[in-house]
């Protein structure tokens, strides 16, 4: 279940075909940081637009990385079973022969993945390296120039070139050494710098972190260059050095259903680590996204729905929809999808594992196979077929393909495929405030926290304008705010209060005042 840069590439071969049989695939990810702090006014705003949202969201994508990907590939079976194998990918950005990735860290994401478990010591040493298009042509170059060493470690190099020269003189052809305790691209780098350095030396990767050194004639040394037996072949280099890059591109390749759960952000990070820098075009975006995967499904914006047409409870987080999903609210009985974990990820079943990728990627499609069950009992009275077929899962869930939530904004949903949907906020509110000089944002913010949740945004010296999500809180500072001595809090009416409005409003005045006057005085003047 646990996948480092160790395993990985003799799992690649295996993975595809699983991949190729997946009715879908279900995603998560767990990131150094969510909301960079380092910019101001960089958390997510009611006030948003989806522009407005994707910028600030791409600043953040940009300063943090990604330290784990679950991955699990759902395959169906007979009798509507669907058996599951989840993975977690540990990944670590590629040090080899690209500019030295710099990311950051978010103390409060840290402390939280540390609270749940996490393993930071696979995450930094067997860390799954990748790269997008860019850096996979910058490597190209290198490569090609024959600089594609690291930046990382010199000194584990430097220790084995010592080692090297220094038998090399005594040795005589055909004599071999081994170097040992070399971990993921110190085995390639190794090799590459000593072949560069010495034009009578051969090397080969062994088991066990080792490789093994040659010293050889030079001609001898052109024939093994142009063997196909050669482990330092580019295109081997390159496909080492992509890493998971080669999984992600056989998910775009096979086109799969990919689902995810609040997935705006993951879809952000696939984008920007493994296809192509973030552009600053958000429709660019949503165009790329959409065919790179051209069927999303956000188990968010599913469960969502269905809190209004199943009477399906509010629940704040992805265990507590499938706990939900799990109990009585769906039909049981033959028809229901049967969803086996696969024997090596057996640990899903015995113990919860919320917040490891694999785990949440796990329960994003399990979400998924029981709302749309759901769903299709309800649109045929229950009479469902003994054995239903993904793709009546697919059209019964049609409305929410390719709609992604979007959290605390302008619009409900993003969607990838058209328009997106608008926001049914409740009303804002707007608050005028007398004899408080100087009052700011954050104070206003202050004062009305203690009652509810409130983004609030200066309209002008004196006024500001409240946005909740919650028609409750607004009705609830109506209320208690009716005789506040110092803020007057009423419903914002564009056409009364907008300061552009207003603007225009003054100025129609001063003309009509000008045009009446002139008309007055023309008048005068003909007497």
């Amino acid at each position: 279940m646990d996948v480092g840069a160790e395993d990985f590439a003799q799992r690649l071969p295996r993975l595809r075909r699983r991949i190729l049989r997946a009715a879908f695939v279900a995603l998560d990810m767990e990131f150094t940081g969510l909301h960079s702090t380092y910019l101001q006014n960089n958390e997510p705003s009611l006030f948003d637009s989806p522009v407005e949202r994707y910028l600030k969201a791409r600043q953040s994508v940009q300063r943090f990385t990604l330290v784990q990907l679950g991955l699990a590939i759902f395959s169906k079976e007979n009798s509507n079973k669907y058996v599951v194998h989840s993975y977690n990918f540990f990944l670590f950005p590629s040090t080899l022969g690209i500019r030295d990735v710099e990311f950051t860290l978010s103390a409060s994401s840290i402390q939280f993945l540390s609270h749940y478990g996490f393993d930071y010591n696979k995450f930094l040493k067997d860390g799954i390296p990748y790269m997008n298009e860019v850096q996979e042509k910058i490597f190209r170059q290198h490569l090609l120039a024959g600089t594609c060493t690291s930046n990382a470690d010199r000194d584990v190099l430097k220790k084995a070139i010592d080692e090297v020269t220094s038998w090399i003189a005594a040795a005589k052809e055909e004599d071999t050494m081994i170097l040992q305790d070399l971990n993921g691209y110190h085995m390639i780098e190794v090799q590459l710098v000593l072949r560069q350095a010495l034009e009578n030396v051969w090397t080969e990767p062994l088991e066990d972190k080792k490789v093994m050194v040659k010293k050889v004639s030079p001609e001898h040394r052109q024939l093994l260059e142009n063997s196909p037996y050669d482990h330092c072949q580019k295109k081997l280099i390159l496909l080492s050095a992509r890493g998971f890059t080669n999984l992600f591109q056989i998910l775009v390749k096979v086109k799969k259903p990919l689902v995810g759960h609040n997935m705006l952000m993951d879809l952000m990070h696939l984008h920007d680590k493994f296809y192509r820098p973030l552009p600053e075009s958000y429709e660019e975006f949503k165009r790329n996204i959409h065919n790179l995967f051209p069927v999303i499904i956000d188990t968010k914006t599913v469960t969502k729905s269905m809190q209004k047409k199943c009477l399906f409870p509010r629940v704040s987080s992805l265990l507590e929809a499938y706990a939900v999903l799990c109990s009585n609210l769906n039909p049981k009985g033959p028809p229901c999808p049967v969803i086996a974990l696969a024997s090596g990820c057996s640990r899903y079943a015995e113990k919860e594992s919320p917040h490891e990728a694999g785990y949440d990627a796990f329960l994003c499609g399990s979400v998924l196979l029981m709302s749309a069950h759901l769903l299709l009992c309800r649109s045929t009275d229950n009479v469902v077929e003994a054995e239903p077929s993904f793709s009546q899962y697919l059209t019964v869930l049609a409305e929410h393909v390719n709609k992604v939530n979007f959290i605390r904004g302008g619009v409900s949903s993003i969607n990838f495929s058209g328009e997106d949907s608008p926001c049914r906020h409740p009303p804002a509110l707007v608050v005028h405030v007398r004899g408080w000089p100087g009052v700011t944002e954050r104070q206003i913010y202050q004062e009305f926290k203690p009652h509810c949740r409130f983004d609030v945004r200066r309209l002008s010296k004196n006024q500001f304008i409240l946005l909740s999500n919650k028609y409750k809180h607004v009705r609830l500072v109506l209320r208690d705010y009716r005789h506040h001595p110092h803020l007057q809090v009423s419903v914002y009416r564009h056409w009364r209060h907008s300061p552009s409005v207003n603007c225009l409003l003054q100025i129609s005045g001063i003309v009509a005042l000008w045009s009446l006057l002139a008309f007055v005085l023309g008048g005068a003047r003909s007497c």
